[in-house]
């Protein structure tokens, strides 16, 4: 008897933890805002492709860091459309940074490269 309340008891706590867990509250009271950049494909092996969805400005400038941290590659005056050849990148995680022309993070995210 008691190991059926114990079973229960942990089945409802499981219940209310998930349940927490997935009421998020969006940023910017209630606006969900759309990602900049498309970056495809991922994972990647030969190339990553950066396209700008909305909100493009020549003055952008795009960032390319590993996993450690240390920057692999930077453009500034990022194009529409930019195309990066990953020949001399590892296999490995990699974290993207769009920035605007303050230097302010717009956008960051990560991919893959896999050789």
């Amino acid at each position: 008897m008691l190991k059926n309340i114990f079973v229960i008891l942990i089945f409802i706590i499981g219940l209310n933890f998930t349940s927490f867990a997935q009421n998020k509250i969006p940023a910017d009271n209630g606006a969900i805002q759309a990602k900049l950049l498309k970056v495809y494909p991922i994972p990647a092996y030969t190339v990553i492709n950066f396209d700008f969805q909305r909100g493009y400005d020549k003055s952008y400038s795009i960032q390319i860091y590993n996993f450690i941290g240390k920057k692999v590659y930077e453009n500034k005056n990022v194009p529409n459309r930019l195309n990066v050849n990953l020949e001399d990148f590892f296999r490995g995680i990699y974290i993207y940074q769009l920035r605007d022309k303050n230097g302010v993070i717009i956008e960051s995210g990560k991919f893959q490269v896999v050789k």
